[in-house]
């Protein structure tokens, strides 16, 4: 068997540490009451906001060219407009090199037709000279003399006129070569910015958009700034009056205690009823 007591209290507390300052509190308090009915848009701030609202309503003003500017470069931004250009020049080279290119020049120099023209005249004239001098014209010496006299005088502008044939062939094919070398790469470099063109437009395609919705951005931020700018204001004041209310603070408290007893308490009681039961029991008289 065992046995317990149980009490029961109750406890109130109230603090009031900052006391002595509550009058200065409480002014702090009042002046933010009179902030917290102020705390809409003043009339400068609502000017603001209306001016940005009406700019905003307008629209970019560059959004037109922009849009222009985006749909020039997704074109290429005429980065081969020259192309026709630059093949016809190549093909109008082509056209004079390739006699000169192909060997169908050599020997056939006109400037060459009239050199040996004037070669032959002045050794004919000298030889022929010779021989009617000597009352010997016409003979079979004085053909042969001339023909040596000619051979003679013409080889050695025949073999040079020859070589430079040569000469101008093959330059004239290097030219081909390096001028088709050129146009390719000149053609390849305008693909190349054709393709860095359009690649410049979707970036400038978004810059055009953007420029479209500027009026949209425009007025969400300026409504934002009409709804945040008191909300912003009540928050800074709420940081300060929340504190201030919270200094002083008051509490209930109830608790319950439980006490078992010993042993030796235990058996007092229990002695205690059986020798009043004993009595109860006991004949009166």
């Amino acid at each position: 068997m065992g046995g317990q007591s149980t009490s029961t209290t109750t406890q109130q507390s109230q603090t009031a540490p900052w006391q002595p300052a509550q009058p200065l509190l409480q002014g702090i308090l009042s002046q933010l009451s009179s902030g917290v009915s102020n705390s809409g848009l003043t009339s400068a701030e609502t000017g603001a906001l209306n001016t940005l609202q009406s700019n905003a309503a307008q629209g970019n003003p560059y959004a037109g060219q922009i849009g222009n500017y985006a749909q020039s470069l997704l074109n290429g931004g005429g980065a081969t407009a020259q192309a026709p250009n630059v093949q016809a020049n190549l093909s109008a080279l082509q056209n004079y090199l390739t006699p000169y290119a192909n060997g169908s020049m050599i020997g056939n120099n006109p400037a060459l037709t009239a050199q040996l023209a004037q070669i032959q005249t002045d050794v004919g004239n000298s030889v022929n000279g010779q021989f009617a001098a000597a009352g010997r014209d016409f003979s079979g010496a004085n053909q042969m003399a001339y023909g040596r006299g000619i051979a003679a005088a013409e080889a050695p502008v025949i073999a040079a006129q020859y070589n430079q044939d040569v000469t101008n062939q093959l330059a004239a094919a290097n030219s081909l070569y390096g001028a088709g070398n050129t146009t390719a790469n000149t053609l390849a470099g305008m693909q190349q910015q054709y393709l860095a063109n359009q690649g410049q437009g979707v970036t400038a395609a978004q810059s055009a958009l953007d420029a479209q919705n500027y009026g949209a951005n425009a007025t969400l931020a300026e409504e934002a700034q009409r709804r945040g700018i008191p909300l912003q204001t009540l928050q800074l004041l709420a940081q300060i009056g929340t504190p201030i209310a919270g200094l002083g603070q008051q509490s209930n408290s109830t608790g319950t205690t439980v006490q078992e007893k010993s042993g030796v308490d235990q058996f007092a009681t229990i002695a205690g009823g059986i020798g009043s039961l004993i009595g109860a029991l006991k004949p009166k008289g």
